[in-house]
């Protein structure tokens, strides 16, 4: 099992996302939305800073990559809590456009599970922009009042995101990371590669 020493500085601010979403679910439960919505503004700038670092570091790592989805994955589901929570409103009377756009993602998940054995970490150009979108949607809704606008174009982002990722699914036999797309994955020699024991693990 890998120590603590052998954790970047990357990876740290990936797991501040994963240590500080129960303290936000916390917040939720005590109904701060306030102090709810700069901590989880707070959650979504090292999501950026993350990234920022490993690459200008040069310390991308696969280990790295899955961390920095976990930490994305779960933020999101608490900024989603928080939103309905908050704006539970706006969450019902939208529920069924949230359910749709939200079925592909969940296809996904489990056809990345099947194949590889864990989520995906392609990090794609399109997935950060759907990430900022995601971001910037839930937290002028927590800081304002829900935008339909910008929940319009987050779902549609978020949609063509998701069935960018499960097309990607299916050019690669093994899980890759850091695939800025399909453009750039018909390029790359990795997809090629067949399946070893090892890489599935």
């Amino acid at each position: 099992m890998l120590t603590l020493k052998n954790y970047n500085i990357a990876d740290w601010f990936s797991f501040y996302r994963i240590f500080a979403s129960p303290f936000l679910l916390l917040l939720i439960w005590l109904d701060f939305r306030l102090i709810f919505t700069w901590l989880l503004l707070v959650s979504y700038c090292t999501d950026a800073i993350d990234g920022f670092l490993a690459r200008k570091l040069k310390i991308t790592s696969s280990r790295g990559s899955q961390l920095d989805s976990f930490g994305d994955q779960i933020t999101l589901i608490v900024g989603l809590i928080g939103l309905y929570v908050f704006e539970t409103n706006f969450i019902k009377t939208n529920l069924i456009l949230i359910g749709i756009a939200f079925t592909p993602y969940v296809i996904q998940m489990f056809i990345a599970y099947i194949k590889y054995g864990k989520a995906t970490a392609f990090h794609t150009y399109l997935a950060k922009f759907s990430a900022v979108m995601q971001s910037i949607f839930i937290l002028f809704s927590l800081f304002f009042q829900p935008e339909y606008t910008l929940f319009y174009i987050m779902i549609g982002i978020g949609l063509l995101e998701t069935f960018e990722e499960i097309a990607l699914i299916f050019m690669y036999n093994n899980w890759a990371s850091d695939v800025k797309g399909i453009y750039w994955a018909l390029r790359d020699k990795r997809r090629l590669k067949k399946n070893s024991p090892s890489e599935k693990q």
